[in-house]
């Protein structure tokens, strides 16, 4: 606890407020991407928005039914970590590792509730990262989508930057057809214009 409530009496609302100040701070971690205007990069916080906007109004979209209450809560809830752990770029080579200090993070932000949600957020958020079931395939669609779309409408700008290809797109997103074959069609379109545009180099 941070004791910035410690004059509240009910101690599960105060874990509950120090825990939304804490993770406050999502604000302030810079992502990759730029927005879609270009005007800046965006922060975490920016990004859940963005993909929990993105699944409510895709949901039709989906391979199979959907709790979409429980994939909300996993798309605003999945960086979190990143208080902690920081943004780790998805085509770093760093990436293979982050999980590890990801899950300390996890533990420990969400150590600020009690029992019982802790132990809720810590659940969903390991769904989320497993993959496996059906509300954590849809809710990683967007998660990948939101960049190709952001990449898209600034010209290539984090693809150019840091050399990423074509191929390297489609091994770090082809699961997205896992969660939904239609937004897979549409990503594989995306992407064949972003090659003829120029936005995405394809290697040869």
């Amino acid at each position: 606890m941070n004791g910035n409530f410690d004059f509240v009496s009910d101690k599960r609302l105060e874990g509950q407020l120090d825990f939304i100040v804490e993770i406050d701070k999502l604000k302030n971690i810079a992502r990759k991407s730029m927005v879609f205007d270009g005007s800046h990069f965006e922060n975490d916080a920016e990004h859940s928005w963005t993909i929990s906007v993105l699944a409510i109004l895709l949901k039709e979209y989906a391979n199979f039914k959907v709790n979409i209450e429980k994939v909300i809560i996993m798309l605003l809830i999945h960086d979190i970590v990143e208080v902690y752990a920081g943004d780790t770029f998805l085509y770093s080579a760093k990436r293979s590792a982050a999980h590890i200090e990801e899950e300390k993070s996890a533990e420990k932000i969400f150590g600020f509730l009690e029992d019982d949600q802790k132990a809720y957020f810590l659940s969903l958020w390991k769904e989320f990262e497993k993959r496996e079931t059906n509300e954590a395939k849809f809710a990683t669609v967007f998660d990948r989508l939101e960049p190709l779309v952001q990449n898209y409408m600034t010209q290539g700008g984090t693809w150019k930057k840091y050399n990423v290809t074509y191929q390297m797109v489609i091994d770090k997103t082809s699961h997205i057809q896992e969660g939904s074959k239609e937004i897979w069609d549409f990503v594989k379109k995306l992407l064949q214009t972003c090659v003829e545009k120029g936005y995405l180099a394809k290697e040869e």
